[in-house]
């Protein structure tokens, strides 16, 4: 079944479960982590907009790990809500959306930045009817992936605009074209 319910667990939330989890004091709820993620894009954004990779990069790379470690902290402790359940994936596309305006649209081409922000807004308005319809769910494990292979296009060209790898570049722009590929699939699952 393609629609899922969101407090049933991804395989990693198991690993999660023994390593950071556990770090996480309980008075922290997965919402606190999801606006953090919020709160961290623009020092993001200025750190990438000026070049300075040493800090922007890690701190890209922390607050995209904050997604892995919110969804993981609410399905393990049993505190899933109906906002989180919105917001996460909110949340996840204002650091995806707004990195690939930045950096991906300049570094790569901007029609192709532009179809990655246009599946994602429609994921989004997507899931907003559903959740203004009464039908509000979790990602589907096409959302899922899709998210970790749009960081991981991301984390690819920032890594070749810092480090000087170009042939990291034509790999972010196949890892992005892959990611495109399951917004698609995951549009059509879980935004329609």
């Amino acid at each position: 079944m393609l629609h899922r319910d969101p407090s049933k667990l991804f395989p990693h939330d198991y690993v999660m479960r023994y390593t950071f989890v556990p770090l996480v004091p309980r008075f922290i709820t997965p919402n606190m982590i999801t606006v953090f993620r919020m709160v961290l894009v623009p020092f993001i954004l200025y750190f990438l907009f000026y070049d300075n990779f040493q800090i922007g990069v890690p701190l890209f790379l922390f607050a995209a790990f904050t997604d892995a470690l919110d969804g993981s902290v609410a399905r393990l402790r049993h505190q899933v809500t109906e906002w989180g359940t919105f917001y996460d994936p909110f949340a996840d596309k204002l650091l995806v959306g707004s990195v690939v305006i930045l950096v991906v649209m300049q570094h790569i081409n901007p029609i192709f930045g532009g179809l990655i922000l246009f599946v994602d807004t429609m994921i989004m308005i997507g899931g907003y009817i559903r959740k203004k319809q009464g039908r509000p769910m979790g990602s589907n494990i096409f959302g899922k992936t899709k998210m970790f292979f749009q960081i991981l296009g991301i984390s690819l060209l920032l890594i070749a605009l810092w480090a000087g790898f170009d042939l990291f570049i034509p790999f972010s722009v196949g890892t992005f074209s892959l990611a495109i590929v399951l917004a698609v699939i995951s549009l059509f699952t879980y935004g329609l």
